[in-house]
């Protein structure tokens, strides 16, 4: 801790932190254990994040994260989508196809920004909001894949024809953006991705990644 920040906010954003990474919840007791502070202290803390909503405490007393975190997740997906928009417009213009930024929501892969080639004759109509299960279509299939990480991974997966008919794409993971997970890929009407696209996808999902650390 220095000066400039407060002790008080650090301990409530590191139970919020806590809390997230737990399916179960978390005792008074396990928190303060956890935090190296007094149980008095946690219960100060935890009063205060369920008056805004953003814990919430079970009949057996363990805190879990609140429904009030929802509300500052939706303002996460335009931020993310302004960062990535640049990567995405030249990945589109470069490669002649649709490019997006798929995010995980839940069990399924969203797309939050998608961006269209403004030179070709044709191109996959794909629109922001579009869902899909995580293990069909490359977006989703990179977010898997990037999950169990092989050394052998090229990094990037193509996919044919698994959301549309005679389309395929290609997926990159997000790489090392802490608490957003998802992909950079494009999708085109085609027998087979060209040799290329894998690695300017793999490009372009690095370049998003700089943009949200």
């Amino acid at each position: 801790m220095t000066a400039e920040t407060s002790q008080t906010l650090d301990r409530g954003l590191r139970v919020l932190k806590l809390l997230a990474d737990t399916d179960h919840g978390l005792t008074v007791t396990e928190l303060s254990h956890k935090l190296g502070v007094n149980r008095t202290v946690v219960y100060r803390l935890l009063a205060t994040l369920e008056q805004h909503a953003l814990v919430r405490r079970d009949l057996g007393g363990r805190a879990r994260v609140g429904l009030g975190v929802l509300r500052l997740g939706r303002q996460v997906h335009p931020l993310v989508r302004e960062a990535a928009m640049p990567a995405l417009r030249s990945l589109a213009e470069d490669i002649g196809a649709t490019a997006h930024l798929t995010l995980v929501d839940g069990a399924e892969a969203l797309a939050v920004a998608v961006v269209e080639p403004s030179w070709t004759d044709y191109h996959v109509a794909y629109r922001a909001g579009f869902r899909h299960p995580l293990d069909r279509g490359a977006a989703g299939r990179a977010i898997l894949a990037a999950r169990q990480k092989t050394p052998s991974d090229p990094g990037y997966t193509l996919t044919h024809g698994e959301l549309e008919t005679g389309a395929c794409g290609a997926a990159a993971p997000l790489v090392g953006v802490t608490g957003v997970e998802g992909s950079v890929g494009v999708v085109m009407l085609a027998d087979v991705v060209p040799e290329r696209v894998g690695n300017r996808v793999v490009e372009a999902a690095r370049e998003v990644a700089e943009a949200l650390r």
